[in-house]
């Protein structure tokens, strides 16, 4: 196992970091009236990806550098002038003092996940649950369908107005590596991933499956595909954000991933 300290933490950071980077780079190309920014700060980003957007946080900041009172403020700023909250993601590899000064500030915790890894050592390919299942790459021009599947994970009786169409820039990224599991021909299941060289990780993001084919190993089958990709694509380390407790976080620690930490996103109303 890595020993986890704040060089590792950084390069697991850039797996809720970049994602996001390159899904607001994807609505500055194909809906610019969202206004979408990505802007570096003090070794990381921030991000906005629309009002309401469960996507846009500053991540990444303040593990290979101080993060100071001024650059609080630039990210406050950032944030106020396209009326949204600050939001900052933080791990306990950050400084102690450092959440004295989001204390004073007035932020609250806006959410608590667990980030997991895997080291990519041996090479998974995908074992399929039953004969009519297969497990293909999913292209860019496939993201409305891909993105409808997960929306309908987290939104059973139908995505709100303001969600659609929020989950097909996962699958339209440079460096994604997209599947669909098929059964019998139809699409019922979708994962996808990015892979960030410069960090030599896989993010693991934007899975779903329909309601009537769940408990049939379709996502493990899923995860394998996505592992042994990025394998292949020279990463090191998988990682996956999920909640505590969770089915995600059940399937992903049957593949082998572990719990690194524990973090949370401070949040800042306007």
């Amino acid at each position: 196992m890595q020993f986890v300290d704040k060089a590792f933490a950084r390069r697991l950071e850039a797996c809720e970091e970049m994602p996001q980077v390159l899904y607001a780079r994807v609505f500055q190309k194909t809906r610019p009236e969202i206004g979408a920014a990505e802007e570096e700060i003090c070794g990381g980003h921030m991000v906005f990806a629309g009002l309401g957007s469960p996507i846009g946080r500053a991540t990444g900041v303040g593990l290979n550098q101080p993060l100071t009172s001024h650059d609080l403020d630039q990210i406050e700023q950032f944030y106020r002038e396209r009326g949204a909250p600050s939001q900052v993601d933080l791990t306990p590899l950050h400084d102690p003092q450092l959440f004295e000064l989001f204390k004073d500030r007035g932020y609250a915790i806006a959410e608590l996940n667990n980030v997991l890894y895997r080291k990519l050592d041996d090479l998974h390919e995908p074992s399929l649950p039953s004969a009519n299942v297969e497990i293909r790459r999913s292209p860019a021009e496939e993201s409305d369908l891909t993105g409808a599947i997960v929306e309908s994970a987290f939104f059973p009786g139908g995505a709100p107005e303001a969600f659609r169409g929020l989950i097909a820039p996962l699958y339209q990224m440079e460096s994604a590596l997209a599947f669909v599991a098929t059964v019998e021909g139809k699409p019922v299941a979708c994962g996808t991933g990015i892979v960030i060289p410069e960090h030599r990780v896989f993010a693991l993001c934007g899975a779903g499956t329909l309601a009537a084919y769940r408990g049939r190993g379709l996502q493990t089958a899923l995860l394998q595909a996505r592992i042994s990709a990025a394998l292949k694509a020279g990463c090191e380390y998988a990682v996956v954000v999920t909640q505590g407790g969770s089915s995600s976080q059940r399937n992903v620690e049957r593949l082998g991933f572990r719990v690194a930490y524990s973090k949370v996103t401070a949040v800042k109303k306007l």
